[in-house]
């Protein structure tokens, strides 16, 4: 009883939303970054059930791969795909444009933008390449920034809503994942500054912070941890490798393997976070689609002394 109690995901919602059609037949439209797969292909297809019209942002549009394919395939008009890599200003620019220019009715704006793209790894510290910590701001960091930035005037029009993907790993810490903690806290702090200034022009910003869903989201194939890890190893400096040791580095590995196969397999949680953002008319700041066992470790982890907490889920 008590393990079904823990494993149930965290989330009670006010049934309370607004209408996904405007008056005159016109529908809200929506842009998600991320597309290709994972949280942005479930969420592009759920939304679009409710009434949206979704402008679905695929890193692969161009080459015909991915989940934009598969989003093509469903041969409506309200699932429009559009080349997006949020890492590149001229293609996101290129994409404000596409979306301005096939808007209904563009003075009335956007509706709504999720900022889903991202990117992760693993490697302690000493492990990890200053090539790799760039890679992954760039796309989870930056990549937000600037999707924001570009979209905002259409938000604006709308009086819409911002919906930042971040993750409970942007309000606590974890050993062997700092790049990615790195950039979900700075998502976080972009968010709520974005609040703050977005309030008066009366447009809702609301953050997401999901548990694990590695195993949901296929972001870590056996295949693909290994291919991380032993690129890693081979380019540790010498004395980094002398120092810990293949055994030490190999038990950092397993533990990333173990992690990857215990979350949770079913996504709508998260889904289900986002389509609230973007509907209710109350919506929340914080979203917290978990199990109650990570929700409970990001309580302690951010309102305990860190000697209690370290000691409980670190040491």
């Amino acid at each position: 009883m008590l393990a079904t109690k823990l494993s149930r995901p965290l989330l009670n919602l006010p049934v309370k939303t607004l209408t996904v059609k405007n008056p005159g037949n016109s529908f809200r439209a929506v842009l998600i970054t991320g597309c290709d797969s994972g949280f942005g292909f479930a969420l592009a297809k759920h939304l679009h059930t409710k009434g949206f019209i979704i402008y679905a942002g695929c890193l692969q549009k161009n080459k015909g791969e991915g989940g934009s394919k598969d989003l093509d395939n469903m041969n409506s008009d309200r699932m429009r795909t559009v080349q997006l890599n949020v890492c590149d200003s001229k293609e996101v620019d290129r994409a404000v444009e596409h979306v301005n220019s096939s808007l209904e009715d563009p003075e009335k704006g956007l509706w709504g933008l999720v900022n889903n793209a991202g990117i992760s790894t693993f490697g302690e510290v000493e492990f990890t390449s200053m090539d790799t910590y760039m890679e992954v701001a760039e796309v989870n960091l930056w990549g937000t920034v600037r999707t924001t930035k570009a979209f905002l005037p259409l938000i604006r029009r709308s009086k819409g809503r911002v919906v930042n993907i971040s993750s409970m790993m942007g309000r606590m810490g974890s050993p062997a994942r700092s790049p990615y903690c790195i950039t979900k806290f700075g998502v976080e702090a972009f968010s709520d500054c974005l609040r703050y200034e977005m309030q008066p022009q009366g447009v809702m910003v609301s953050i997401v912070e999901p548990g694990n869903f590695i195993a949901a989201t296929n972001l870590y194939s056996p295949e693909r941890i290994k291919a991380i890890a032993d690129k890693m190893w081979d380019e540790l400096p010498e004395i980094v490798r002398k120092d810990y040791g293949r055994k030490y580095f190999d038990e950092q590995v397993s533990k990333m393997e173990t992690y990857c196969n215990s979350g949770s397999t079913d996504t709508s949680p998260v889904i289900e976070s986002v389509a609230h953002a973007l509907t209710s008319t109350a919506p929340y700041t914080r979203y917290h689609p978990m199990d109650y066992y990570w929700w409970l470790r990001m309580q302690i982890m951010t309102h305990m002394p860190a000697a209690i907490s370290d000691r409980l889920y670190v040491y």
